[in-house]
């Protein structure tokens, strides 16, 4: 267990949970992180108010990409909606109820170093999608607060001024606690969903009942297009454009671990919340598809084209302007306020996807600081990243819509390739048929959309690059860290330590071989000499066979074993020598009162490239690796235990 120095009353309320979080790890002997549960449609709303605040610029989007053919994209989008990503999600849903997401499905296909750069470049994208959702969306609020006919004129073209205090505002939610959140995203969802229906109701009333708006829309369709098949595939191309309406299905498995499941669950098993992520999935989809379809037949039927174009009073903001026009400069302005609201708390989805991601990764793979692991430290590194966004940006909403639908596209693709494989490997030919169709269908549509704006794929491999850069610096910062989170003996491991102790506890490190007698005879015999040990001692024989060099936190399983009727041997399996040698060291220390020694060879090589074969494979430097380690861990002298090279 790590003990964590007394420090004042910042750095107390900052760090608040970490201890706790500290003995959260992966393994057998973990403890599962404890949150306070929520009704599934509740979390709903916690993503909702960024997969459902998309109704606030999508049907201008869809109008300006498609023009008349807007109601035929956007049903384009609703089929691979209902029958794509919901289906490839709620399937995310039960292979990974914990909250990793398809990130943690497609990194158990890939170990060792490979898996951890594949993690990093998921994350990559997962942070420009998140990230961009929190700046994006903010900006959007700006947006429509600067049409708003009641905001001072004065106040116009401070943009990123208002930007980054909305982005303030949202980060001082999280950092109040994440109950707060959950209430906010409750109101201002209901709020802002019965004022849509409001407005489109109003909208589809107008469309009955003035047939020529319809007939004028036909007549346009038929001119510009007249093959109904050239109308789909012209819906098929430019349904890319239309990929933000795609927004929310990552965060919503991201958030499971808030989900409140049965009694009955279990950590390996929790029927109650996979059940409840999947209404919640569900849901969401059915509501946004009626709203996506009739929001984009009134907006197109009802609105001019030359209003949506850039400067046009609808331009990313289709249904307030339905709202001020048909329902009055009042109506209107409420309608302002609660689109404002939902685009400012849009980020707060993000925010929560983004909290429950980076720990599950980064500090166990010792690729972030151990103050990752609390949540009011991170709030604010990610408030300063999206700062910092939002000022290159300058706050311009068209100008961060590539890398938005960059990020959604590829964690959906990625979704639906780890789903594809999952129904492989479980052999249902028909279900990975049917993902494997949707994944082409995905795999198109990314594809599509960095060919046309490939500026999303830059700012992607930035976050991607910074996250690589800042992970390997902390690995290699917390080099020295001892990482085992707790060590068990077998019964023979503990009887041949006890019976050491009655008079000295002499460990030698040894590097498998053959493990025959002439082995261990011989690295006796040289220990002895190199470190002049009197003839007679008890020795135990230490070994450690690496497993995977690139995790970072194990628990350590040690066993004794008598082999050749002679020699006593402790055997464990670490990602480390060194670390796994320190941490048994500690274990004997504590349980017998006594300081051991342990013996080993001097290394034979350069010290730098012994010390990044530690760094890259566990092993190398391990003399006075072993020994740094324990410094750092123990820094009284007087009760650390002995280390010899010879």
């Amino acid at each position: 267990m790590r003990t964590w120095p007394r420090s004042g009353p910042v750095r107390t309320w900052l760090l608040s949970g970490l201890a706790d979080q500290s003995l959260q790890h992966e393994g057998p002997h973990a403890r599962p992180a404890e949150h306070r549960t929520h009704a599934w449609w509740k979390v709903m709303c916690l993503t909702g108010v960024d997969y459902f605040s998309t109704l606030g610029y999508q049907p201008g989007i869809a109008a300006l990409a498609a023009g008349v053919l807007s109601p035929i994209a956007t049903a384009v989008l609703v089929v691979v909606t209902l029958l794509g990503a919901l289906p490839v999600y709620r399937r995310v849903a039960g292979d990974s109820p914990h909250g990793e997401g398809s990130i943690a499905m497609l990194v158990r296909l890939l170990s060792y170093w490979q898996g951890k750069l594949f993690v990093l470049v998921l994350l990559g994208f997962a942070a420009t999608d998140f990230i961009i959702t929190m700046t994006l969306s903010a900006a959007d609020a700006t947006a429509h607060i600067d049409e708003n006919p009641f905001w001072p004129a004065s106040f116009k073209g401070h943009e990123v001024i208002v930007t980054l205090t909305l982005l303030g505002l949202l980060s001082a939610v999280f950092l109040k606690g994440f109950t707060e959140a959950i209430g906010i995203a409750v109101g201002l969802v209901g709020v802002y969903l019965v004022l849509n229906a409001v407005v489109v109701a109003d909208g589809l009333w107008r469309v009955v009942s003035h047939p020529a708006a319809v007939g004028d829309w036909t007549t346009a369709l038929t001119t510009q297009h007249g093959d109904p098949f050239m109308m789909v595939a012209i819906a098929l191309l430019v349904f890319p454009k239309l990929a933000l309406g795609l927004s929310g299905f990552e965060t919503g498995v991201a958030v499971m671990p808030h989900i409140k499941g049965d009694r009955s669950d279990t950590e390996d098993r929790p029927a109650g919340r996979i059940r409840g992520a999947r209404q919640l999935l569900t849901t969401a989809a059915v509501i946004m598809s009626v709203f996506l379809i009739t929001s984009s037949i009134v907006t197109t039927v009802l609105i001019p084209a030359r209003q949506f174009e850039p400067g046009g009073a609808a331009n990313g903001r289709a249904l307030a302007y339905l709202a001020h026009q048909n329902l009055g400069g009042g109506f209107g302005t409420v309608y302002d306020i609660a689109t404002i609201a939902i685009l400012w708390f849009a980020g707060a989805s993000a925010m929560a996807g983004l909290l429950n991601l980076v720990p599950r990764y980064l500090p166990r793979y010792g690729m972030a600081p151990t103050w990752a692991r609390a949540v009011r430290p991170l709030v604010l590194v990610f408030t300063g990243t999206a700062f910092l966004i939002t000022v290159l940006f300058d706050a311009d909403v068209n100008a961060q819509g590539g890398a938005y639908a960059t990020g959604v596209l590829v964690l959906i693709t990625s979704a639906a390739v780890a789903v594809t494989l999952s129904a492989h490997r479980r052999r249902q030919r028909g279900r990975t048929v049917a993902f494997g169709v949707i994944t082409a269908v995905f795999v198109y549509t990314t594809i599509a959309n960095v060919v046309e704006r490939p500026d999303g794929v830059k700012i992607a491999a930035c976050f991607i690059g910074g996250i690589i850069a800042v992970s390997l610096l902390s690995r290699l910062y917390r080099a020295f860290e001892l990482r085992v989170t707790n060590v068990d003996t077998d019964p023979a491991a503990a009887r041949f330590v006890q019976e050491c102790a009655r008079r000295g506890i002499r460990l030698i490190a040894n590097e498998p071989d053959r493990r025959d007698a002439r082995e261990y005879r011989a690295k006796l015999a040289q220990i002895t000499e190199d470190n002049d040990i009197p003839e007679g001692h008890d020795v135990i024989f230490v070994e450690v066979e690496v497993t995977d060099p690139s995790e970072f936190e194990e628990a350590l399983r040690v066993r004794g074993e008598v082999r050749h009727d002679r020699y006593r041997v402790l055997v464990m399996e670490s990602s480390s020598v060194p670390n796994a040698l320190a941490a048994l060291l500690l274990h004997i220390r504590d349980r017998t009162g006594r300081r051991p020694h342990i013996y080993f060879e001097w290394t034979e090589g350069n010290p730098a490239l012994n010390f990044l074969r530690y760094l890259a494979f566990g092993q190398g430097e391990v003399a006075p690796v072993t020994r740094e380690i324990l410094r750092q861990h123990e820094p009284d002298r007087g009760r650390r235990p002995h280390v010899h090279a010879g």
